[in-house]
């Protein structure tokens, strides 16, 4: 059969390009491996009422005008501004680092025209590397040794099971501080949760004549079926070659979803857990949508080496392997017959908007 573009996936890197290319008239498939579309933002509305995210909790946020116009096509947002709370020291404490966390941890009272001074003493009285060789590096450089060891140290021990020394400074290349009182996570300008849930959102933006979707299908066993243009792939990188190189480490997540017989489970949407318990963080999700029900449900995540691939591993071992693969990736690209988007595709950590951008990019060049 004769399709134009064939799309592997139907994430955000692939239904973004999709709906781009069949309204340029590009007769396209989607190809997705799941029995259902919108890659890890799938979600959808529980029994109670309470709209559940698949995968664990996916926030809207962006600085980029042209994305938050993009995806308002497809979907209205509810306002929300992402809170979290950290548990440390039998309290739960605001996160990111802020006044009022200085407030709690320190007992001491400041203004903001004072953050940047007490974290800068914070910081001289700590050793570590400068430039940051590492993960640990990079947090103490920023914070200072108490602060790390209290919100960072276990919680991505926890997270990537192996000492911050040996993970790349590249991850905290920028944690968030803020100087002011201003406790929401993201400060981009454009934020909010899908009116209607992620999974709707990337259904409207499937809906189009041009669009032909192959669900639960996997795209290596039923690539000789089909030909194409362009074929765009948003899955594994190593996977695509055969693991040549070796495998590409990806952490994955245990979620365990439970609903409890009460209005509220805690006070804002996601508290962590960076050093008691197993979990790294609970998140109720009817925060988001502001969602009515006398019952509530909860998602505790535990990390785990094998699993789903949620996140790429930054380790000098894992990146020299990118590197071959992405030099393969180069090859095959200057051919005009593939392009590789996405966090999987080019082993590369992006928020939403970012794989948004991307494939807007990618396909805006592809088309010109």
């Amino acid at each position: 059969m004769k399709y134009e573009i064939i799309i592997v996936g139907a994430g955000l890197a692939g239904a973004t390009a999709a709906r781009l290319l069949a309204e340029k008239g590009k007769k396209v498939l989607v190809i997705e491996q799941h029995k259902h579309i919108a890659g890890h933002c799938h979600d959808y509305k529980n029994e109670h009422g309470i709209t559940v995210h698949t995968y664990g909790p996916h926030i809207f946020h962006t600085k980029n005008k042209k994305v938050w116009n993009f995806v308002n096509r497809f979907t209205e947002f509810h306002y929300y501004q992402h809170k979290v709370l950290s548990y440390a020291e039998g309290k739960l404490i605001p996160f990111p680092i802020n006044r009022d966390t200085l407030k709690e941890v320190f007992g001491i009272e400041i203004g903001t025209h004072e953050v940047k001074e007490f974290l800068e003493k914070e910081v001289k009285k700590s050793k570590f590397n400068n430039p940051p060789k590492n993960f640990r590096d990079a947090v103490v450089s920023q914070v200072g040794e108490r602060l790390y060891e209290m919100f960072f140290k276990n919680y991505t021990i926890k997270q990537w099971e192996r000492d911050p020394e040996e993970l790349s400074a590249e991850i905290a290349k920028r944690i968030p501080v803020r100087e002011n009182r201003d406790d929401r996570y993201f400060s981009d300008q454009y934020q909010g949760i899908p009116k209607h849930g992620y999974t709707k959102m990337v259904e409207n933006m499937l809906d189009h004549e041009n669009i032909s979707l192959l669900l639960g299908a996997d795209y290596f066993e039923v690539n000789d079926l089909f030909e194409s243009e362009l074929t765009i792939y948003t899955g594994e990188l190593d996977r695509f070659f055969d693991y040549k190189y070796g495998k590409l480490e990806y952490r994955s997540l245990e979620l365990e979803f439970k609903t409890f017989d009460k209005e509220y489970y805690q006070p804002v949407a996601t508290v962590n857990y960076p050093n008691d318990y197993d979990w790294t963080r609970i998140t109720e999700f009817k925060h988001f949508l502001d969602e009515k029900s006398n019952k509530t449900t909860v998602c505790f995540e535990y990390p785990k080496a094998e699993g789903e691939p949620y996140y790429v591993v930054m380790t000098e071992d894992n990146m020299e392997k990118r590197k071959k693969y992405m030099e393969e990736v180069e090859k095959l690209e200057k051919t005009g017959k593939y392009i590789f988007v996405g966090r999987l595709a080019e082993y590369k950590y992006y928020n939403m908007d970012q794989v948004i951008e991307k494939s807007i990019e990618r396909v805006e060049e592809y088309l010109k």
